[in-house]
């Protein structure tokens, strides 16, 4: 426990360390939709630490290192991982080839380009990402879309000097439906607080969350009736709100609508109105 915590504290020193690096300047404040994107399973179609994991000898970790995943920690669990392809001669140029060549999702080039193209102050693009830093930004700036997204909230990641792969949990939380290192509700929470404020108190019209996984569900809850939820059909996130629905009708505040692929998103996306209908 001791040890994860100073990893903690070293991650968040280098998270801030990140931030200081950041502009000054706040983010034009007359961006009328805020959306959030996942990355694993949604951007791209597949889960990038699967992918990474072929990298090793014979495209399987063995059943002893397997052994040591536990609910909860598996930012700890992939850290071995890590320290395991190190340790067979797996680099920092294999890692990130096998990232860049990772599928994106049905639909999501055509509708990241279509987000690139309208004007500015129709979009403000966020990824919220269990991922790391190192395959989203590889993958963003393969694929020409980094520019479009202005933050990233993401485990923190750098190669040491002996080349090994360092994973950092991004932050402690105590919510119980989350992982230790990330709630993704406290995340999207702050960002959009701290974004109203620097707006001088103006919201922005719609808040759109995009994702998949059981991770997604957390922060979906977070969205108010006006907002739109965009889980992928029939993975978790779209399971738990359907089941949220029946048990507690009315709990779930967020118009709902199911994805499988991001031509989806364009027939609501397209036009000023941005009118999104209630499933």
């Amino acid at each position: 426990m001791i040890q994860y915590y100073n990893e903690w504290c070293n991650g968040l020193r280098c998270y801030m360390c990140l931030r200081t690096n950041m502009p000054e300047a706040p983010p034009p404040g007359d961006r009328r939709f805020l959306i959030f994107f996942d990355f694993d399973e949604t951007l791209v179609d597949e889960t990038s630490d699967d992918m990474v994991v072929q990298a090793a000898p014979g495209g399987s970790l063995p059943g002893w290192l397997k052994d040591t995943y536990r609910a909860g920690q598996y930012n700890q669990y992939m850290q071995r991982v890590l320290a395991y392809l190190s340790e067979h001669g797996i680099t920092q140029a294999t890692i990130r080839s096998i990232i860049e060549q990772i599928p994106a999702c049905p639909g999501i080039p055509a509708l990241l380009s279509y987000l690139q193209s309208r004007p500015p102050r129709d979009f403000e693009i966020v990824c919220v990402s269990d991922a790391n830093t190192f395959f989203i930004e590889s993958w963003l700036q393969h694929a020409g879309f980094r520019p479009l997204f202005l933050r990233i909230f993401t485990n923190p990641a750098h190669f040491d000097p002996d080349g090994q792969l360092q994973l950092l949990p991004y932050h402690s939380h105590g919510c119980p439906r989350c992982p230790s290192n990330m709630c993704k509700a406290e995340i999207v929470r702050d960002y959009v607080a701290h974004r109203t404020r620097q707006r001088g108190g103006r919201p922005f019209e719609r808040v759109l969350y995009v994702g998949d996984g059981a991770n997604d569900f957390c922060p979906s809850l977070t969205l108010s009736p006006q907002d739109t939820a965009f889980p992928r059909r029939d993975f978790p996130m779209h399971k738990l709100i359907q089941e949220m629905s029946e048990a507690q009708p009315g709990r779930f505040q967020a118009n709902v609508v199911p994805w499988s692929s991001g031509e989806d998103f364009s027939i609501r996306l397209n036009g000023k109105a941005c009118v999104l209908t209630r499933h």
